[in-house]
């Protein structure tokens, strides 16, 4: 009798000690030091429990300057220096907190648990690895975000607005092996308004002659008719390289290239350019990727390679055809069979698709990949402080109507151009944009209760307006053999995708003329 007693006693003494075990796991993982400061590491926990309590107290702090002065506290996130310090203290939180865990597992006496002590010890490793990956893989992210937001922006764009609006001059440019200096592929102005987000993307092609100098500068008393030579060479996609020739003009600049570029395209748009955002498409491949591809309508073929290289097949036509980095940078570059004018069109599409598509679950769940990919493709001027303004700006604009105006025929001939009538073009169209704005405006207020109703764009006065957003028209032919890399999605009433890439260019209704007219524009692509 006495026997059953003492194994009875024996089996509880061990679920009492299996149980304190649990309880001191959890303590730890609530409060970070509390099972110290019960089970006798007085010392240990109480120096734990003071720095979970300021952890706490920070993170209250960053939460109420959120809620009072959201863009100061972007300003903050933002600052590499804030970056750096948030990667060595959460690292060392971490390690601190995992080791915690296994002293826990220590002074829970795991001996008199009897056959339970080797769960209790895998499930102390468990926890203590758990937090010890994530506090490394969280100190990863924000050296990521400091490397992106320290070389990235850097600051040193004009951040008062002009006239109401902010303007960023857009730059996709190639530095390859095979080129002298930087050529500037996509030439591109977004005016965005400073109060509601919409916004007007003008191109420019990067063929264009006699492009202006600001009054009064150097450069305008050496090309007084604008930038032009005899033999035609002196295009608007060489004045980077000639602003570097011309570094003495520009001593103030970081980049006399940029400055040039900078206030060729603001005096030929009429426009005061606040930032610049340079894209070097040698990294364009890598962010499309990260983002987990680019969703688009294409009304017609897209052949991938040409020029010096073989065509090794065609981006085929549909809608909602999702293109991976590799097929979106052919899609848009390719010259093969087009126009620059064709081209440029699908650079808008490609980032017209971007703006709509990226969500901030996306940014967030491929941070690090888009921290490696933008710190080596882009440049800018916009400092950490506006990221937040801008930001909400964005997203207000993404539920607005992209306008869109392309300078190319027959609105106007890049070797001849009119400039009046691009200033003309440019005011009328930003005339018309704050137009909807005010219109929008008037609607909410006469309905408070019910959301307005986006305004349609009516086409402006001054010249035709392409929309590089329209809907693309379908393809009629069925999809040739051969595939590479991604796949479509399947349209309506089709049995099996299409591919992506096929050996053939598949007939479609898309056809930009000849003419190159800029109504053509349309029949392009659209975003999906």
């Amino acid at each position: 009798m006495n026997q059953v007693t003492h194994a009875d006693a024996a089996q509880q003494s061990r679920r009492i000690a299996w149980r304190r075990g649990v309880g001191l796991l959890v303590m730890t993982a609530l409060a970070p030091g509390s099972a110290q400061l019960v089970a006798g590491g007085r010392g240990v926990g109480r120096f734990a429990m003071r720095v979970w309590g300021g952890v706490l107290l920070l993170l209250a702090a960053f939460v109420a300057t959120v809620l009072l002065n959201r863009n100061l506290a972007v300003a903050l996130f933002t600052h590499p220096a804030t970056q750096w310090i948030a990667s060595v203290v959460v690292l060392a939180l971490g390690l601190g907190w995992a080791l915690l865990f296994l002293d826990a597992w220590r002074i829970s006496h795991p001996r008199a648990m009897g056959g339970r002590q080797l769960g209790m010890a895998g499930l102390s490793l468990v926890l203590a690895a758990a937090v010890g990956l994530g506090a490394t893989q969280a100190s990863a992210l924000s050296r990521s975000q400091a490397q992106l937001f320290g070389n990235v922006f850097a600051g040193g764009g004009e951040t008062q607005a002009k006239d109401g609006r902010i303007n960023v001059l857009l730059i996709g440019a190639d530095a390859g092996d095979d080129r002298q200096g930087l050529r500037a592929d996509t030439i591109m102005v977004a005016s965005v308004s400073a109060t509601t987000g919409r916004t007007v993307l003008f191109s420019l092609p990067r063929n264009l002659q006699h492009a202006p100098f600001p009054r009064g500068s150097q450069l305008a008393k050496q090309y007084p008719g604008g930038y032009a030579c005899p033999d035609q060479s002196c295009l608007l996609n060489a004045v980077y390289q000639l602003g570097h020739q011309h570094k003495a003009d520009f001593p103030d600049a970081a980049d006399p290239g940029i400055a040039a570029t900078r206030a060729v395209v603001g005096e030929t748009l009429g426009l005061g350019i606040n930032y610049y955002a340079l894209v070097d498409m040698r990294g364009f491949e890598s962010l499309i990727d990260a983002l987990g591809g680019v969703k688009l309508d294409i009304a017609k073929a897209v052949p991938i390679g040409g020029g010096a290289a073989r065509v090794e097949g065609y981006i085929q036509p549909g809608k909602g055809v999702t293109l991976d980095g590799f097929q979106a940078l052919w899609f848009a570059r390719s010259r093969e069979g087009s126009s620059d004018y064709e081209r440029m069109t699908r650079q808008k599409c490609v980032m017209n698709a971007l703006v709509k598509q990226v969500n901030p679950v996306t940014v967030a769940t491929n941070f690090t990949s888009l921290a490696d990919a933008g710190g080596a493709m882009v440049s800018t001027d916009i400092p950490g402080s506006e990221v937040a303004p801008l930001l909400e700006l964005a997203n207000a604009g993404r539920r607005l109507p992209l306008a869109s105006t392309a300078f190319a025929p027959p609105l106007i001939e890049p070797s001849r151009p009119d400039y009046d009538l691009i200033r003309r073009t440019v005011a009328g169209e930003i005339a018309h944009s704050e137009t909807l704005d005010v219109e929008a405006q008037r609607q909410a207020e006469a309905a408070p209760t019910a959301p307005a109703a986006p305004t349609p764009d009516a086409a402006p006065a001054s010249g035709p307006k392409p929309s590089s957003a329209a809907p693309a028209a379908s393809a009629t032919a069925a999809a040739p053999s051969g595939q590479k890399k991604g796949s479509a999605a399947t349209p309506a009433g089709e049995a099996t995708p299409k591919p992506v890439v096929g050996k053939k260019a598949e007939k479609s209704d898309g056809h930009f003329s000849e003419e190159r007219q800029t109504a053509d524009l349309e029949t392009v692509c659209g975003v999906a």
